[in-house]
């Protein structure tokens, strides 16, 4: 199962957090609703500007501790490269997953596919 380690920060970039999960999007969200989770409303956790896919538990748990321990400067040299704007990598994250399209289950069938109408103003 692949795990992430993800870097969250403020509309101000004052706060870096570092994280690890099974599911991005899940926990994106869930910071979103708990907005008061770690600082201040005003300092909400709301933009994803890294993160990193990792195949094993093991190696992604050894990477969240590595990069937990590291400094902002070096927090900052992880992210300027990859995301030199700061910006919201999360808008991204939900076009991808929008994107992913199930085979259709009457390919190869054509008489059952449901009939398209033409739409007419």
């Amino acid at each position: 199962m692949k795990r992430f380690v993800y870097i969250i920060t403020d509309r101000n970039r004052k706060n870096l957090h570092v994280g690890m999960c099974t599911d991005l999007l899940k926990t994106l969200k869930f910071y979103g609703e708990m907005p008061t989770l770690f600082f201040d409303s005003a300092q909400q956790l709301n933009r994803l500007v890294y993160f990193e896919e990792i195949n094993t538990e093991e190696q992604a748990m050894e990477r969240f501790k590595q990069v937990s321990t590291f400094t902002r400067p070096q927090k900052e040299k992880m992210i300027r490269p990859v995301n030199p704007d700061w910006v919201d990598l999360t808008i991204g994250l939900n076009y991808e997953s929008s994107q992913k399209i199930r085979p259709s289950v009457f390919a190869g069938r054509p008489s059952i596919q449901p009939a398209r109408r033409a739409v007419t103003f």
